[in-house]
């Protein structure tokens, strides 16, 4: 039977059922999609709207969740439910022939910052290795009839990925609700029909154990790269949030160097824990000597002058023996390469580290 949604407000004993009211168009509620998708139950990252197809289609909503799978949202409109159904599986099998490239173009082309860190903005993780494992159409309405629940039913005794979301607009007085129900609940499914509960969740690499993400935020008139590369460190400091990733580098751990908003520029082995910029020792012709004596470009005190550094402020360096380490001119970068806002942090992502091996020729580096 068709989707119907009641809602009453308790006045002390007696209900009084709200009254059923118009969306000023469905093109509002599109918005409002777009502008809070959780109010499909779900953090989404909306990717685009109004994305237009190869095939000179355009899909109301793309959106993604945070395993990396795409959620086409179609609103029904004053479309038939023939046509919405077809319009919404036409729209799933562009979408599903979509390669991890192919999306991350996409997402580069609808966002305002690149999707990497769009992703990370709404989920507070990086975004998988593998995007688009699975897939999810979702019918949007304001009037579910029974002929669209039917066919939607149907579809899903085949394991089509397609459900349909119901939104009523209410008012009560000068209050105005907007009330969800879902056709199918999530995990619902016909006796014998496949389900997609395990395939929906998209790939996410193991740790090797070793690679570390590493960000040298080089900066006018502070840290310089060029530092770091000539007399082999990494470093951070300036705050506890800034340096604090970094004191959990251990000893023997490859990192792989990344100057923010330019690329990788080095990956070596840590030959010792973070210690602060004035007590640390590198080595300079098989020396060890203080790298606050040694010449440096750049600057790495943040406290006032004359004024001792707490652990909390102060610079911390991590010694390191390049296996590879170019100027920051000649910076690699890839689009959908990792990038954090940490100091450091656990890098998995296998498209950033296959990229990194490859680029700088990483098992002849280990080899020699």
């Amino acid at each position: 039977m068709p989707v119907e949604m009641g809602m009453w407000r308790i006045d002390g004993d007696t209900p009084k059922r709200l009254s059923a009211a118009t969306l000023p168009s469905e093109a509002t509620l599109e918005t409002y999609l777009e502008q809070d998708p959780s109010l499909l139950g779900e953090r989404l990252l909306v990717i685009g709207r109004q994305v237009r197809t190869p095939h000179g289609k355009i899909v109301d909503l793309l959106a993604m969740d945070v395993e990396g799978n795409l959620h086409v949202l179609e609103l029904k409109r004053d479309k038939t439910p023939r046509d919405v159904v077809a319009q919404v599986l036409d729209y799933g099998s562009w979408v599903s022939a979509l390669d991890r490239d192919a999306v991350i173009d996409l997402a580069n082309e609808h966002l305002d910052v690149p999707f990497e860190s769009a992703f990370e903005d709404v989920f507070g993780t990086s975004a998988p290795d593998e995007l688009n494992a699975a897939l999810q159409l979702t019918i949007v309405a304001t009037d579910l009839d029974a002929s669209s629940e039917r066919i939607v039913t149907y579809l899903r005794t085949f394991g089509v990925p397609v459900n349909a979301v119901f939104f009523s607009y209410l008012e009560d007085d000068d209050r105005r609700y907007l009330a969800r129900s879902w056709l199918a609940r999530e995990d619902e499914s016909e006796a014998g029909a496949p389900t997609n509960t395990t395939t929906r969740r998209g790939k996410r690499a193991e740790w090797n154990g070793r690679d570390w993400f590493v960000s040298f935020g080089a900066y006018s008139g502070g840290r310089v790269w060029e530092d770091g590369r000539k007399y082999g460190f990494v470093s951070a400091g300036g705050g506890a949030w800034y340096s604090r990733t970094l004191r959990d580098l251990p000893k023997g751990a490859r990192v792989n160097v990344c100057i923010p908003q330019q690329g990788y520029v080095a990956i070596g082995e840590t030959t010792a824990r973070a210690q602060r910029f004035d007590e640390v020792t590198v080595q300079v012709d098989d020396h060890a000597v203080r790298l606050a004596a040694v010449p440096l470009t750049g600057t790495y005190e943040h406290g006032e002058d004359g004024t001792p550094e707490t652990d909390e402020i102060a610079e911390w360096v991590v010694p390191v023996r390049w296996l590879t380490a170019l100027p920051a001119e000649r910076a690699y970068w890839e689009k959908g390469m990792f990038a954090n806002q940490n100091s450091a942090c656990k890098l998995r992502q296998e498209f950033t580290l296959g990229r990194l091996a490859q680029h700088f020729k990483l098992d002849e580096v280990d080899d020699s």
